[in-house]
């Protein structure tokens, strides 16, 4: 384990500054497009996912003290939305899927299985899976242009005015404030100001036995692989790269599970935490968890008073794809810090052209056939 880490009890005073704010937005380009896709492809209410994120974003924030995000998870968001085209899938199986992932994710955060992952899963594969998120974070960033490249370039353009002024001045990069507000009165000029609308009383989602079989098959199975390599496993990295601080594994695994357990059945998205989020907020200039608490709050005011996707729908995408550009930087440039540069841009290019888990997989049988080849020690992660 790094020396120079320090154990997480030690605790992180919570700052509330101007910087926390605009780090609090920083990951907002990769959970507003995926939550907005996944209410207009299905019957899941957007209000109660971003009650549920508001929350837990806050609860995280108090009790990490550091700027740890949560994002929808991923691997189900995308097969939710690319089945929205051919009948969807029922809010009953996600609920399923969400309730069957809490809990694995929560024995896994209690018991010494964790530990164990951890040891043999080198970093070189993990720094691979952070390079391959930056380069989808590219990859989603050039869909962004296409449909909006006037906003995109204010975007970059206001990113790019920012990072001139903090090098040369000393000035709060403020820019993703910025490029949100740009975002807002551009959607606003263009369709309206949305609805106000208060929220009902949430209602339970109890999944039915036969959404168990097809939540397992569809959804559990390839988001349990990208959730250990990228929610837990290289976010603990990336946390030692960016503060300092020593948070094992299986507490990211533990917060999953509870997170997911006590939301979804009551309309939440199954959720977890992301490299490529701490990545995007530390970015944008959040360093402890006063930004998730920022982050929280303006969650939990647009679900309490906003319906519909409409309000989310307000912001001029092409804001999104330059928000995704600077992230994608963020992530790719620690995911260099590798053992072996080999492996890890090879599965970072398979994470783009296959999937996350086919790249993860074949990660790890290159590692461990080139390491038996050559009679090396593989070198774990932790």
């Amino acid at each position: 384990m790094d020396t120079n880490t320090q154990p997480l009890d030690l605790p992180v005073p919570l700052s509330f500054s101007l910087s926390e704010l605009a780090g609090s937005l920083g990951d907002f380009g990769t959970i507003i497009p995926l939550v907005l896709a996944v209410a207009l492809v299905s019957d899941v209410n957007p209000r109660y996912i971003l009650l549920f994120f508001g929350i837990w974003f806050i609860l995280t924030g108090l009790y990490y003290r550091l700027p740890i995000p949560l994002e929808p998870m991923k691997a189900i968001a995308v097969v939710v939305i690319a089945a929205g085209a051919v009948g969807g899938i029922s809010a009953g199986e996600i609920a399923a899927s969400g309730l069957i992932l809490g809990i694995i994710f929560l024995l896994l955060g209690y018991g010494r299985l964790f530990e164990i992952i951890e040891r043999w899963v080198p970093q070189s594969v993990v720094r691979g899976i952070q390079l391959g998120l930056a380069l989808l974070l590219f990859k989603s960033s050039a869909g962004f242009v296409i449909k909006d490249p006037l906003f995109f370039s204010i975007g970059i353009a206001v990113i790019v005015g920012f990072l001139i002024l903090v090098r040369y001045r000393s000035f709060p990069d403020l820019s993703s404030i910025c490029v949100i507000a740009v975002g807002f009165i551009g959607g606003i000029l263009i369709s309206g100001i949305p609805p106000v609308s208060l929220i009902p009383f949430p209602q339970l989602v109890i999944p039915l036995p036969a959404d168990i079989p097809s939540a397992l098959s569809t959804l559990v199975l390839p988001q349990v692989v990208l959730t250990i390599a990228n929610a837990i496993l290289a976010t603990s990295l990336l946390t030692k790269d960016l503060f300092g601080k020593d948070v094992p594994p299986k507490k990211f695994s533990a917060t999953i599970g509870l997170m997911n357990l006590t939301s979804v059945p009551f309309g939440g998205f199954p959720m977890c935490h992301g490299a490529g989020g701490l990545a995007g907020q530390y970015r944008y200039g959040a360093r402890t968890g006063g930004a998730n608490v920022y982050a929280g709050l303006i969650f939990i005011v647009l679900a309490l008073f906003f319906t519909s996707p409409q309000v989310l729908s307000i912001i001029a995408v092409g804001v999104l794809g330059a928000l995704l550009v600077f992230v994608g930087i963020e992530m790719g440039r620690h995911s260099f810090k590798t053992d072996s540069l080999f492996v890890t841009v090879i599965i970072g290019v398979l994470a783009l052209v296959s999937s996350m888990t086919i790249a993860f997989i074949a990660g790890m049988i290159i590692v461990y056939l080139y390491g038996w080849t050559r009679g090396k020690k593989v070198q774990s992660s932790c």
